[in-house]
C-alpha cells in the first residue's frame, strides 16, 4: 500500500519514503494528537516487583481497584482519531459490566528470566472488569494462591481503511519462586470469575517449569510467518503433537500490518491480535510461546520503534539490552541449551525502517550474551533465533544486513543452530563457514559446529501464504540436489545482489514447523527434524559435540 492511499494520514509519499519508524511515529503523533501534553507516552513498560505469599509476582498497578476504563474516563492514549477525520472514539463507559458476563480469553505464557523459576502469564478481556487475579497451585483443584494482575490498556486509533478506534485491554502477572522441574495449575479470573467455580473447572491450564537437570531430554518447537487463519491454526495444534517444553516463535506473529514496511502509510487492524490470541491459546496457555519481532511486528502508532503493542501484549524474559524499548530482544537457559532472540529489524538492510534504532546496543549484548553461555557449565548447545534470513533462496532473499553484523559472531562463537522466519517456506543449509559450505550434510547426516560451521534454517512456513524458490524443492524423498541454486542478497541502501547459492542444501514449499529433540549427558546432541501439516518428514539432521 502507498502513502497516497492514505489521504487521512497526510504523509505524502515521498516523504513516508525517506522517513524512519521513529520519524514516522512523530508524525503521526502530532497529525492525531489533540493537546502536545498528550504525547509523552509511548508504549506500556514494565512494572516494579511485589512480593505475595511465597512468590514474587510482577507488579499489579491498579489491580486493587477497578480495571482502566471501567469508574472512570478510559484514558485513550496519546491522541483522538477524530482530530485525523476519521471516525471518534467510542466514549468510555462508566457503567460497570457485570463480571459474571465477562469471560477471559487469550491465555500465554512466556518464560521469565530463569525458566526453572519464573513463568509469565498474560491474558485478555474484552471489557473493563473489577481486581483481575491469577490464580496458581499444585493441583488444579487447589489454586490456592490468589496474584493480583497487572493491567496495560492499549489505544489504537482509527489509522485508515475505514478501521475504528480500538481498545484493549491486556492482563499479565509474573511468577516467580516456582520449583524446577514442577507443574503448575492456575487460572485467571476477576469479580464475578472465578475459575475455581465448578463451573469454570475447564478454563484451568497448566504449566511446567524448566528442570534443574541440564542432562534431562526435552523438545522445543519452531516456526515464524503464522497470521490468522486455518492453516495458522492447524499448525499450533500439530506443534502441540510434538509436547514441546517451549516453541520459538521466528516473527511476523500477527500481520494485524499486512504490509510489514514499517511506515507510517502502513496500517493495521488492531482486532486481529483478539483472534491471534485465542487461536493460540489452545497450545500457548500450556506451551511458553517465545516471540520476536518480524518486519510485520512494527506498528508505528503505538511507539517509536513500533513495539508498544508488543510491550502491551507481551511479558518477554526482559533480559535483554533494553527490554521496554526492545522486547524481542532476550535469552534464555533450558537444560543443556541456550537460546538468543533477536530483532532483525535493527540491523536489515531490505526493510530498513529500524535500522540502527538499537544505536548497535542489541549487537554488543549479543556478543556478551554469547560469550557467556559459552563459558557456562551444562549449556552444550546455543540456538539464534529471529525474523529476516541470514542465509535463503526464496522470495525475499538473503539480507546483507543481517550477515554484516552476526554472522561473524556466531562463527566465533560456534552457534550450532540459526533459525529464521521472513521466508514462506522451509530451507536448510549446510553447514557454513565465511559465507560458503564447508560440506555437505545431507538428510541424516551429522554435523560439528566447532569443526564444520554453523547450520541455517529458514522455518517460515507457520500459516502465510506460501513463497516460491527459484530451483526446484529438495526434500527427504524427493531429492533434487544442485550444485548451486540462484538468490539475492540485499545490500546497503535496498540494493538487490544477484548471484548463485552453493550452501541451500533443503527446500520445501509447504506449511511446516521445526521439532528439535535435546540430549544431554556424556554425548550432547540436538536432533533436528522439519515436519510437513501432514507429519510427513521433510528434513533431519543431528548436531554433536
Amino acid at each position: 500500500m502507498a502513502a497516497n492511499d492514505l489521504p487521512n494520514l497526510g504523509i505524502p509519499a515521498r516523504l513516508a519514503a525517506r522517513m524512519s519508524m521513529a520519524e514516522q511515529h512523530a508524525y503521526l503523533r502530532e497529525k492525531l494528537t489533540r493537546s502536545p501534553r498528550s504525547t509523552g507516552r509511548s508504549g506500556p513498560t514494565r512494572r516494579g516487583v511485589l512480593r505475595g505469599g511465597g512468590l514474587m509476582v510482577a507488579g499489579a498497578a491498579g489491580a486493587a481497584g477497578l480495571v482502566v476504563g471501567s469508574d472512570t474516563a478510559l484514558d485513550q492514549g496519546p491522541g483522538n482519531p477524530a482530530d485525523a477525520g476519521g471516525p471518534p472514539a467510542p466514549a468510555p463507559s462508566k457503567a460497570v459490566v457485570d463480571g459474571k458476563l465477562v469471560a477471559p480469553f487469550g491465555r500465554h505464557l512466556a518464560f521469565g528470566a530463569d525458566p526453572k523459576t519464573r513463568m509469565n502469564v498474560s491474558w485478555q478481556v474484552p471489557f473493563a472488569v473489577r481486581r483481575p487475579y491469577l490464580r496458581v497451585g499444585l493441583k488444579p483443584w487447589e489454586l490456592d494462591r490468589k496474584v493480583p494482575a497487572e493491567v496495560r490498556d492499549l489505544h489504537t486509533p482509527s489509522l485508515g481503511r475505514g478501521l475504528p478506534a480500538i481498545e484493549q485491554l491486556y492482563l499479565h502477572v509474573g511468577l516467580d519462586g516456582l520449583r524446577p522441574g514442577t507443574t503448575y495449575y492456575y487460572g485467571v479470573g476477576h469479580d464475578g470469575f472465578d475459575p475455581t467455580a465448578a463451573e469454570r473447572l475447564g478454563t484451568v491450564g497448566s504449566f511446567t517449569t524448566a528442570p534443574a537437570d541440564s542432562t534431562e531430554p526435552f523438545v522445543f518447537t519452531a516456526f515464524g510467518d503464522q497470521g490468522v487463519g486455518p492453516e495458522a491454526l492447524t499448525g499450533g495444534q500439530a506443534v502441540l503433537g510434538q509436547n514441546p517444553a517451549f516453541h520459538l516463535h521466528a516473527g511476523d506473529i500477527c500481520y494485524a500490518d499486512d504490509t510489514g514496511h514499517g511506515k507510517k502509510s502502513d496500517t493495521y487492524d488492531a482486532r486481529l491480535w483478539d483472534q491471534l490470541l485465542a487461536q493460540t491459546e489452545p497450545v500457548a496457555s500450556r506451551v511458553p510461546w517465545m516471540v520476536t519481532t518480524g518486519n510485520h511486528d512494527m506498528e508505528a502508532w503505538y511507539s517509536p520503534d513500533g513495539y508498544g503493542g508488543q510491550t502491551a501484549r507481551w511479558s518477554l524474559p526482559g533480559t535483554g539490552p533494553d527490554p521496554d524499548r526492545a522486547p524481542g530482544v532476550y535469552a534464555f537457559e533450558y537444560g543443556n541449551v541456550g537460546v538468543i532472540a533477536l530483532d532483525a529489524n535493527d540491523v536489515s538492510y531490505e526493510i530498513p525502517a529500524n535500522r540502527g534504532y538499537t544505536d548497535g546496543a542489541q549487537t554488543r549484548w549479543l556478543e556478551r550474551t554469547l560469550k557467556r553461555m559459552r563459558a557456562a557449565r551444562g549449556i552444550d548447545f546455543v540456538v539464534v533465533f529471529f525474523h529476516h534470513c541470514a542465509y535463503s533462496t526464496a522470495t525475499h532473499g538473503s539480507d546483507g544486513g543481517v550477515r554484516e553484523a552476526w554472522v561473524a559472531l556466531f562463527e566465533k562463537h560456534h552457534v550450532d543452530l540459526v533459525i529464521n522466519g521472513h521466508n514462506h517456506v522451509y530451507e536448510r543449509t549446510d553447514p557454513v563457514r565465511g559465507g560458503a559450505p564447508t560440506r555437505a550434510v545431507r538428510v541424516g547426516d551429522v554435523t560439528d559446529p566447532v569443526r564444520d560451521g554453523t547450520v541455517y534454517v529458514t522455518a517460515g512456513g507457520g500459516g502465510r501464504e506460501l513463497y516460491d524458490f527459484s530451483a526446484p524443492d529438495s526434500y527427504e524423498g524427493h531429492i533434487e540436489e544442485r550444485d548451486s541454486v540462484p538468490g539475492i542478497r540485499w545490500g546497503e541502501g535496498r540494493r538487490e545482489e544477484r548471484g548463485e547459492a552453493e550452501w541451500s542444501r533443503i527446500r520445501y514449499t509447504g506449511f511446516s514447523f521445526l521439532a528439535v529433540e535435546c540430549e544431554g549427558g556424556r554425548r550432547p546432541s540436538l536432533s533436528v527434524t522439519a515436519l510437513a501439516r501432514s507429519g510427513r518428514r521433510v528434513d533431519h539432521f543431528v548436531v554433536r559435540r
